[in-house]
């Protein structure tokens, strides 16, 4: 089999970033932006789709950071499975006015707002929740926003005053665009800042690498049945981008859960099945309109199968499965046409696998080797890496013709 050239395909969007800053300018957090979408077209998926995009994107830039991260949110989105996916601690959840029916609704809508900030996360309003209609909200507020382009300046310290007494939020001054206003607001005792005075919001091309439609309805309907542990590494392990995307989530500084991850069993036991199922129809509503080209993932799983069955000849059961990652992401490079140190960043990949992958060092970089001369059909490489890792021409190809057949099975 001769490895191809072509990416695999990713479904991408824009998304902007514009940092948040105390008085000595440093940044505590940034506020995400859809820069796919028009302002009208805001709604609970796009809000979802956008929080998804950012903790999965397949690039060198990170979107996510260290900071806190304030996201705008529907109220109907608020109740979706996708903050589950979030580490609370990091998320600051932007919350919207209700309008014309606050007097109707405000008070219905407190419960919700009360479990999210108890599960942890931090709560924003617009300066609207001084209102009094918004009583309630106001004790849940962690920040409450002044936008500078609609509040009249003689305002300015009654309302930073009246917030200040009756509430413990921290003030944010939006729309900054002078050092005047900044000076006259600090002087007034606002300490978070946000607009063009500072810094212009910073755009990505957000991408997600896409797994198969097959794949990903497939896991969903296993995780629907809540089928055994074993079914669900099976569907994972045979698809390139389910594996990555999976891996990619798991070590995103947002999820809250980072740590070193072995083989794709471990992972399932990490996220459990309600998350798995939250996380699969995100993932299958982010790239369904992605163009997959399937012969670059075909070649990686196929190859993460050989190692894995060639490894399992002399090497331990752990080392079999890092052998199965090895092999599935030594192609990561060209799916994601990021360099190959850069890709393994964003999945945290165990030791012994960077070292194989970038430093070509241990058992695993030799069994990768020998994969490679499989598929390219490379007599004198083959010759050597076999005698080295003491494996016969037998039990290569038999386990060549297993790996293939394994593939088969769900891409033929």
């Amino acid at each position: 089999m001769t490895t191809p050239s072509a990416a695999v395909g990713a479904s991408t969007a824009l998304i902007a970033r514009q940092a948040i800053v105390n008085s000595e300018k440093s940044v505590i957090g940034y506020e995400l932006f859809n820069r796919s979408r028009a302002p009208a077209e805001h709604t609970a998926a796009s809000d979802v789709l956008l929080v998804f995009t950012a903790m999965t994107h397949a690039g060198t830039e990170d979107i996510m950071g260290d900071k806190l991260l304030f996201v705008n949110c529907t109220h109907e989105s608020l109740a979706g499975g996708h903050l589950e996916l979030l580490d609370p601690s990091k998320i600051v959840l932007e919350i919207q006015d209700l309008g014309h029916s606050a007097s109707a609704e405000a008070h219905l809508r407190l419960p919700m707002l009360e479990t999210l900030k108890q599960r942890g996360f931090k709560l924003s309003f617009g300066h609207f929740v001084l209102d009094s209609v918004y009583a309630g909200w106001l004790a849940l507020a962690n920040y409450i926003k002044l936008d500078l382009t609609v509040l009249p300046r003689d305002q300015w310290l009654v309302l930073i005053q009246y917030a200040q007494k009756h509430s413990t939020a921290q003030l944010i001054a939006t729309k900054m665009e002078t050092v005047e206003q900044f000076e006259l607001l600090q002087q007034m005792g606002v300490k978070l800042f946000q607009g063009f005075w500072f810094a212009r919001p910073s755009v990505f091309e957000a991408k997600i690498l896409a797994p198969r439609q097959t794949s990903l309805v497939e896991l969903i309907t296993l995780l629907r049945r809540q089928a055994s542990t074993d079914e669900l590494e099976e569907v994972l392990k045979k698809d390139a981008g389910l594996a990555f995307n999976l891996l990619r989530l798991i070590n995103s500084a947002s999820f809250g859960m980072q740590r070193e991850v072995t083989s794709f069993r471990h992972a399932v036991l990490i996220m459990g099945l309600k998350k798995l199922f939250r996380w699969a129809a995100l993932l299958l509503a982010a790239t369904k309109y992605a163009n997959t080209p399937p012969s670059l993932g075909q070649t990686a799983v196929v190859r993460g199968r050989l190692m894995e069955l060639l490894a399992e000849e002399f090497l331990s059961e752990e080392e079999a499965d890092m052998a199965f990652v090895t092999g599935i992401f030594s192609l990561l490079d060209l799916m994601l046409s990021i360099p190959t140190a850069d890709a393994l960043q964003l999945i945290h990949a165990p030791e012994p696998i960077r070292q194989a992958l970038l430093h070509q060092v241990g058992p695993l970089a030799d069994l990768l080797t020998l994969a490679k001369a499989c598929e390219n059909n490379n007599d004198s490489v083959f010759d050597e890496a076999a005698e080295k890792l003491g494996l016969t021409n037998q039990q290569i190809n038999w386990a060549h013709l297993r790996a293939l057949a394994w593939s088969d099975q769900v891409n033929g």
